[in-house]
């Protein structure tokens, strides 16, 4: 299988890469600070479940087949688009503030089926996985499937846990905010304004 050292290697690749600002970066910041640390981590296993499936899609190949077809980049890349303008739509529009704990689990629901399909209409997600994890697969070492398989494992659980940090420090900052008047209202623009930054993103990127 892997050796320690690779996967030493594989990890500190890993987190250096999740320290460089992004989509998912951001998404999961701006939920800690609209919905405190629950969701800051809702958001979090959200990406992480997005990135269990991306790992069996790349170890069963199909990631390789849909960037294979040609139009598959933009399709995914203008549903994505959407869907965060949609979402950015919602946050600006959203009712007062909830109080009731079956709201609030109902919010932390939509926030992780949210945060993994935001990361699943991520185009380049599917290329990171596809060219980013058999980089470290050692092919004469056989059982490359089950070594993709256990890269995808590490990578998910260094990913979750380093979102859910992140999450924590918007939870922060939204306490530090909710000492202002008329917090609500700026949460729900700062939502609204990164999620349509990231929709022009995706609609501006390019292979």
């Amino acid at each position: 299988m892997i050796s320690l050292s690779t996967l030493a290697t594989f990890s500190i690749a890993v987190l250096l890469l999740l320290c460089s600002p992004g989509p998912n970066m951001a998404f999961v910041m701006t939920c800690g600070m609209q919905h405190g640390m629950r969701g800051g981590v809702a958001a979090a296993l959200g990406i992480g479940l997005a990135d269990t499936l991306l790992t069996i899609l790349t170890a069963c190949g199909i990631t390789a087949i849909i960037i294979a077809w040609p139009p598959s980049f933009d399709l995914i890349r203008y549903a994505g688009a959407l869907y965060l303008l949609w979402m950015a739509y919602k946050a600006l529009h959203k009712s007062a503030p909830v109080t009731q704990a079956a709201n609030q689990t109902t919010s932390l629901r939509s926030v992780f089926a949210r945060s993994c399909l935001n990361s699943l209409l991520n185009p380049k997600a599917l290329l990171f996985f596809m060219v980013f994890l058999p980089q470290f697969v050692d092919a004469h070492a056989g059982m490359v499937t089950q070594q993709l398989l256990l890269l995808g494992v590490v990578l998910t659980i260094i990913s979750t846990v380093f979102h859910a940090l992140l999450g924590s420090f918007g939870h922060v900052i939204r306490q530090a905010l909710m000492r202002h008047a008329k917090v609500a209202r700026l949460q729900a623009r700062l939502l609204a304004a990164v999620l349509s930054l990231l929709a022009l993103r995706l609609l501006l990127m390019t292979r």
